[in-house]
């Protein structure tokens, strides 16, 4: 208990001083985050699939109970010795900091709160286990007796001699207790129950100490949120120059359960590697774009805003989703075009990669001639008509049509280097995954879900399909193996964005199986042939088991 009230104190005021300094810095999350860098690509791809979006929460949960169970390991060494204790501390203290010092984006006083926190965790053990040793004096008498073989001592006396043999007799003499000792507190003494609930009051400030301190921290951390600087920028923010052309009225089939043709901010999907989400201020915010161009520059937040921007209705897609996964959604995207920042700033032929840089580290290549081929790749600051919300990417992140995310879609966005392909690696390449990214064409089946029982009779089956920058052209439709059948498309208004079918069909009673798959516009026609999301993405046909009553 005291071990873990102890590490519990650590890693409070580890919090406390984070959230004055950089939540990133928290020894959890520094830690945390090392261990996302490390992860294989098969196991990332385990933990998406097993607790989705939930992921990072599993991730610092489990963080938190393996130091509570080394934290307990080590009050229990510190009975001993407190020595081992303090050693003990000391040392995740520095790994701690360590992880910290290592973050992309770290900065000088990022050591702090892990050594902080190592010193509040220290000074608590300390304290607690002095009124742990007390009362173990404290439940011994005045004398006690010991065993022949130690010689009975008397404080400010020299032993008494003894005849030769005589401490093999079994007779014991008392001991006197340390002068320095408190006199006896025998159970049942006001004193004696004093003392104790001196220790269960330790215990207590301890535990309050690491509760108010955590929420101390977590609340700092949250008053630097970025809730503020959006509402600033949310007045300021200029009218598109080239507004979307308006969603088609059949754009949206309005099928109950079927997922609407544009994803509200808070059903998106989030994936990245950022435990903490990066608070950034727009003020403060710069992109530097540099490399393989003529005329390096360094952007403000203004400067972007003075550039003419564009709207554009895009599709992202996660490369971790799966066959019938739920990390794809539509959003409408204000922006400049990323195309007319690359030519002003005059990059070179033989670039072929831009490596983006994002607030917390990680690091994306785009191919250029995907950048420059005329579709809509945007650096967005706005997202269905709101400012960008912080955990999409504010201030700025970008947005590239046809590639999945882990190669575009680069949110807190601060630097751009034109290069090449051949010199330098994104975060995900040395990881396993595919240097270039093209969205495959997919489909999926919203409507009705996998494992529900319907009533037999006239149904309707719908979903969505999506192959960015192409479009979708068909889709078709298969009950229990049999004869494709073509659903009827949705409307949309550009090849850019995810497209709505509906089919209806009569389904007989039984356990029936339903198949899905897409053609785009460029004629390529889904595999029914299953692939992994590793390395470059998921493909194979959708299909869902029901039973029909």
């Amino acid at each position: 208990m005291i071990g873990v009230v102890a590490g519990a104190v650590a890693l409070g005021v580890a919090q406390l001083v984070a959230g004055l300094t950089n939540a990133s810095a928290s020894p959890v999350i520094a830690v945390g985050g090392a261990l996302v860098d490390q992860t294989p690509a098969a196991l990332k791809e385990w933990a998406i699939r097993t607790f989705g979006s939930n992921d990072k929460v599993v991730l610092i949960t489990g963080i938190v109970v393996v130091l509570a169970l080394i934290a307990a390991g080590l009050g229990v060494l510190s009975r001993r010795r407190i020595g081992y204790g303090m050693t003990g501390l000391l040392v995740f203290g520095l790994v701690g900091a360590g992880a910290a010092a290592t973050r992309p984006d770290s900065g000088p006083f990022d050591i702090l709160p892990s050594l902080i926190g190592v010193g509040a965790g220290s000074w608590a053990l300390s304290l607690l286990f002095r009124r742990v040793e007390r009362n173990d004096w404290d439940d011994l008498p005045e004398e006690y007796p010991v065993a022949d073989a130690t010689p009975a001592v008397t404080t400010g006396a020299e032993p008494e001699a003894r005849p030769a043999g005589e401490g093999d007799s079994g007779r014991s003499e008392p001991i006197a207790r340390p002068a320095e000792m408190p006199p006896v507190m025998r159970a049942g003494d006001d004193l004696y129950t004093f003392d104790r609930r001196r220790l269960l009051t330790g215990v207590v400030v301890g535990v309050g100490v690491a509760g108010v301190a955590g929420f101390g921290g977590n609340l700092l951390a949250s008053s630097r949120d970025v809730d503020v600087a959006r509402r600033t920028v949310a007045k300021t923010l200029p009218r598109p120059t080239v507004p979307a052309k308006p969603i088609p009225a059949g754009a949206d089939l309005r099928i109950r359960g079927l997922s609407p043709f544009v994803t509200p901010n808070r059903d998106f999907y989030r994936v990245d590697t950022a435990l903490v989400v990066p608070s950034v201020d727009p003020a403060d915010w710069t992109l530097k774009i540099h490399g393989l161009v003529d005329k390096p520059v360094e952007l403000t937040f203004d400067d972007l805003l003075k550039r003419p921007l564009m709207e554009a209705d895009v599709t992202l897609t996660c490369v971790s989703n799966d066959v019938g996964g739920p990390y794809v959604g539509n959003a409408r995207w204000l922006g400049a075009r990323l195309a007319d920042v690359l030519r002003d700033v005059g990059i070179r032929p033989e670039a072929d990669m831009l490596l983006s840089v994002s607030q917390d580290g990680f690091t994306c290549g785009t191919p250029v001639d995907v950048v420059m081929d005329g579709r809509d790749a945007l650096l967005a600051v706005a997202m269905n008509g709101e400012v960008l919300p912080a955990a999409h990417g504010f201030p700025v992140r970008q947005v590239v049509p046809g590639l999945y995310g882990y190669v575009s879609a680069t949110k807190w966005i601060t630097e751009i280097k034109a290069t090449r392909f051949d010199q330098d690696e994104a975060y995900w390449t040395p990881r396993g995954w595919a240097p270039m990214g093209p969205i495959k064409t997919e489909s999926r089946i919203d409507v009705p879900r996998g494992g529900d029982s319907i009533p037999s009779g006239p149904t309707t089956i719908a979903g969505v399909a999506w192959a960015q920058h192409k479009g979708i052209s068909a889709v078709e439709v298969q009950i229990d193996g049999g004869e494709w059948r073509e659903a009827k498309l949705a409307e949309v208004n550009g090849p850019d964005t995810w497209r709505q079918w509906s089919i209806e069909v009569h389904l007989p009673p039984g356990r029936r199986v339903i198949a899905v798959r897409a053609t785009d516009a460029s004629g390529y026609t889904q595999t029914p042939n299953y692939a992994p999301p590793a390395p470059d993405g998921a493909s194979g046909h959708h299909a869902i088991e029901i039973q029909v009553d």
